[in-house]
């Protein structure tokens, strides 16, 4: 478990076909491929000093399903401590992702649409083995939180769910904001700010849009815990080691 004053910077890997890539804003349509393997880029990242690494299974969070879970198992067995999601959507997908290696299961439909059975994980599994992903779009005045890999629209909000979610026991809060991910734009510093005041007992790792290492100190500003690195690493807009210096 993190000190209170401790802050993690995140490299990111986002799965598709068993490739590594990134989408513009969450679009599908909008990909960039930029390797075939995983395994090189995660080795170089724990190589530079990362001590954990963020792996999305793209193809799973849309269809709902583990489909990049061979890949995965593989990343885990380098030594990384493994944050992974994308397609967790029962118990048995926890045990197959505990059982590849991940320290960490990032929940994100699911825990949009089904809080108490998530709540239930947590009090099962401890709140370090879990991390809620709640990313969000802003819709007038309102966070909304679409669902199903940024998909599909759903009814409840970021205010309604995260301030539960830390009363349900949660500790690891993953916020992106939609909009920026992948744009390089910087984070949403407001939102962060707004976290930090409305649940400050859940350890926020900040993520979509960060382009400089200046991103990471203002997102630790903001009041972030963590910060996820992933479009601006693989481009070599500035180094790990230059991020873990923040």
């Amino acid at each position: 478990m993190n000190a209170p004053g401790d802050f993690t910077v995140i490299p990111a890997l986002d799965l598709r076909e068993g490739k590594v890539v990134r989408l513009a804003q969450g679009d599908y349509a909008r990909m960039t491929v930029y390797a075939d393997d995983p395994l090189p880029l995660a080795s170089g990242y724990a190589e530079a000093g990362a001590h954990w690494l963020h792996v999305v299974d793209l193809d799973g969070a849309r269809a709902g399903r583990l489909d990049n879970l061979e890949a995965i198992a593989a990343i885990a067995r380098l030594g990384l401590r493994v944050q992974a999601g994308g397609g967790v959507r029962a118990e048995d997908d926890l045990h197959r992702l505990f059982d590849a290696g991940v320290a960490r299961v990032v929940l994100g439909s699911v825990a949009i649409r089904s809080p108490e059975t998530v709540a239930a994980w947590l009090e099962t599994y401890g709140s370090e083995r879990i991390t809620l992903a709640l990313d969000t779009r802003r819709s007038g005045d309102r966070w909304t939180l679409p669902s199903a890999g940024w998909t599909a629209a759903e009814s409840r909000t970021l205010d309604e769910l995260a301030p539960w979610y830390a009363m349900h026991g949660a500790r690891h809060l993953l916020c992106t904001d939609i909009d920026r991910d992948g744009m390089l734009a910087g984070f949403n510093l407001a939102l962060y700010r707004h976290l930090a005041q409305r649940v400050p007992q859940l350890a926020v790792q900040a993520s979509g849009g960060v382009r400089s290492p200046d991103d990471i100190r203002a997102a630790r500003a903001a009041g972030a815990r963590g910060v996820i690195l992933g479009r601006a690493l693989l481009e070599g807009r500035f180094t790990l080691a230059e991020a873990l210096a923040c």
